[in-house]
């Protein structure tokens, strides 16, 4: 039996800086748009803009594809030179996620097994990066739904964080093949204690944005949806009361039981429905790029780049190292791990069978296509 049955990508892919087209209106692409700014009444202002950069892959969870890539970085350097913009937004499309990182159907499908390829991609995520950490105008992440994997690396990068409270947000690199060395290792050290950055980065674990505020890694965390009378509802899925429980306090954390049921079930008839509002959340973008319009802007971006200087300094120090360490592992526990997640509708699981192949490395097995078979999920009967 051999390994025919995963879905493989032909073809070669442009990894220019620049692709053919930066922008679309067309998913999956990134949309880059200009809004006029308002004054707190809602006027508008003639002649200064907001840049708004929005991931478009709503179907993937606002994966970014290699072009996707290449339209961020368009939409950040284009604004970082435009003397109409004030400030940029950097967003998704949807109620459910600003980003989930990679599109893990094309490293599945054409960079697994190639890494020279998949380090030229590296080469475009890290300009992607720069271009964030980079930009001469402060940089706000909206997020709209899940800030996962390398969407939390690229949204760590960001200068401000307003967030929906039906996020959440983590790393998933260790449970699907990877590293988070996109950003999390070099980011969350300066955010959070030592000991919640490494459980962060190694456990998958996904917080809520109430737990992620608490800990201090969001500026605002605001509801979006209402009950039936047309009031605010924060997420009923989660608890926002202190409390004590075992000796250790308990926040932001997500409620078990039938409670959590229903609330669940609340939440989701509502997401379907597309009854959800993202009213407090743009007013809240909108107040603090207000703010910004009035501060001098070269003392407000020497400020900034101050602040960013402490995250660059990691970044990068250590980016160049991690571009070659992710290209090599895509001949090994990438492969396995995005395969795994690509192929998940044909075996019924998005991983490998990790105990088996800690018990293959113990025996000293040979790493070859046989022993990925046996780690791999098998194809459902029809």
């Amino acid at each position: 039996m051999s390994l025919s049955w995963m879905p493989r990508e032909n073809g070669l892919k442009d990894h220019s800086r620049h692709g053919k087209e930066n922008w679309g209106t067309d998913a999956p692409c990134t949309v880059y748009e200009k809004k006029p700014l308002t004054d707190p009444k809602g006027n508008v202002v003639p002649g200064l803009y907001t840049a708004w950069i929005r991931l478009n892959n709503p179907a993937q969870y606002n994966s970014y594809t290699t072009e996707m890539v290449k339209g961020v970085i368009a939409g950040f350097e284009n604004s970082s030179t435009d003397r109409e913009v004030v400030a940029v937004v950097f967003t998704g499309t949807g109620p459910n996620a600003f980003c989930t990182g990679g599109n893990t159907k094309e490293y599945s499908e054409y960079y697994s097994m190639r890494p020279e390829e998949y380090g030229a991609y590296m080469e475009l995520f890290n300009n992607m990066v720069d271009s964030i950490l980079m930009c001469k105008k402060p940089v706000i992440c909206r997020v709209n739904g899940m800030r996962v994997a390398g969407g939390q690396e690229i949204g760590t990068a960001c200068d401000l964080t307003i967030t929906s409270d039906l996020a959440i947000f983590g790393q998933a690199g260790p449970r699907h093949g990877s590293a988070p060395v996109g950003g999390a290792s070099d980011f969350l050290p300066s955010y959070f204690s030592i000991e919640d950055a490494m459980w962060s980065c190694v456990s998958c674990e996904m917080w809520t944005a109430y737990k992620m505020g608490w800990k201090g890694l969001l500026t605002k965390v605001l509801p979006v949806l209402k009950d039936d009378k047309g009031a605010w509802v924060r997420n009923p899925q989660v608890i926002t009361d202190k409390f004590i429980d075992d000796g250790a306090i308990v926040y932001g954390e997500y409620k078990t039981g039938d409670e959590a049921k229903q609330a669940r079930a609340w939440v989701n008839e509502k997401l379907k429905n597309n009854q959800y509002d993202f009213a407090l959340l743009d007013a809240e973008v909108n107040r603090i790029v207000w703010i910004f319009a009035n501060l001098f802007p070269g003392c407000l971006m020497k400020s900034i780049d101050g602040i960013r200087q402490k995250k660059k300094f990691f970044w990068d120090t250590m980016k160049n190292d991690h571009r070659y360490w992710l290209a090599t592992n895509m001949m090994g526990e990438a492969f396995l791990g995005f395969g795994a997640f690509n192929t998940k509708k044909i075996t019924g699981v998005d991983t490998i069978d990790f105990i088996k192949n800690r018990q293959l490395i113990a025996q000293g097995t040979l790493n070859d296509e046989k022993y990925m078979e046996e780690i791999m999920g098998k194809p459902q009967a029809k």
